[in-house]
């Protein structure tokens, strides 16, 4: 039994406010793509009348006051090149951890969680893309709370509350929480920083549908180096990352796009005429931003692959 002062009156009330809130996001989140910004979330949603940031300002764990425990937390944007505050990473079990903070397990943005944590509330967690831009994830939940390393667990979906945290999985175990981790998480955020550092747009052809559009890996993800960072992700649509993973074109370190002898050989229809062989010597579109464009070493090692199947 679980004795923290609060009363049946307060326990609904904070259901209720957790029920709102991701009610409010599911009308604004279409599908598991949807961003939301900053300032939607400081002002949009309302309560019964009365406006309720779903963000804290100053801080990454918010619980409002009407609440009994933590609503949500949050993970800022950390620039590529920079060193992330917080490192949100997963541990042994393939769970990933979400970092008190500061060290003092007493703090009361710590006790705001663990009181999320003991009673079994899903939260919400914003996952920023871009300053001030989040990919959101909910309902997540706190399974275990592990003060000796300043951390909660965290549950991304229904299926790894289930899995023993701290517990040293087998091959498959593993393999299996590591899938549901990439396909709630990792995979979203990589593409949703990809798009948005390319500007919503085709590296190739400059497609701007975003539904259009995916994050290529430059070294494949199945590969050990094929990190799901921006410098190795190229926004391409659909039919140019389907030709880049097969290596009907490539793109050679400095940015000039070739197509497969073979392909520019071919007689088809407008989309092969247009869509592949008019690509052949273009250079590719990169992001305003240097630090998002893609490694040299990425390009030239996958560059190196295609020309030895061209």
């Amino acid at each position: 039994m679980i004795h923290d002062g609060s009363s049946p009156i307060e326990n609904e009330l904070d259901l209720q406010i957790r029920r709102a809130a991701m009610a409010w996001l599911d009308q604004r989140c279409t599908d598991e793509h949807s961003l939301v910004h900053r300032d939607e979330l400081l002002n949009d949603f309302y309560f019964e009348g009365t406006r309720l940031p779903l963000v804290d300002p100053n801080r990454g764990i918010r619980k409002p006051r009407s609440m009994i425990a933590a609503l949500s937390i949050l993970t800022t944007y950390t620039p590529p090149g920079r060193r992330s505050p917080y490192d949100d990473a997963p541990a042994q079990d393939g769970l990933l951890r979400y970092k008190y903070r500061g060290d003092n397990p007493q703090q009361p943005d710590n006790v705001a969680l663990r009181r999320a944590y003991e009673r079994k509330l899903p939260l919400i967690w914003f996952y920023g893309i871009a300053t001030g831009i989040y990919l959101p994830r909910y309902p997540v939940w706190l399974i275990a709370d592990e003060p000796e390393h300043l951390q909660f667990a965290v549950a991304l979906d229904q299926a790894q509350l289930f899995i023993p945290h701290s517990a040293v999985l087998d091959s498959d175990q593993r393999r299996y929480v590591e899938r549901l981790t990439r396909q709630r998480l990792h995979q979203p955020v990589f593409r949703e920083r990809v798009i948005q550092a390319y500007e919503k747009s085709c590296a190739m052809c400059h497609l701007r549908h975003v539904q259009l559009l995916d994050a290529a890996h430059i070294i494949r993800d199945s590969h050990a180096k094929g990190i799901p960072t921006v410098s190795n992700g190229l926004a391409l649509c659909k039919i140019h990352h389907a030709a880049y993973d097969k290596n009907v074109l490539g793109i050679r370190p400095d940015h000039v796009i070739e197509v497969r002898a073979d392909i520019l050989e071919e007689i088809d229809g407008p989309m092969l005429r247009h869509g592949l062989q008019e690509m052949n010597g273009v250079r590719m579109s990169l992001p305003r931003s240097r630090r998002d464009w893609p490694d040299t070493h990425a390009l030239e090692e996958r560059y190196e692959e295609f020309r030895l199947t061209a």
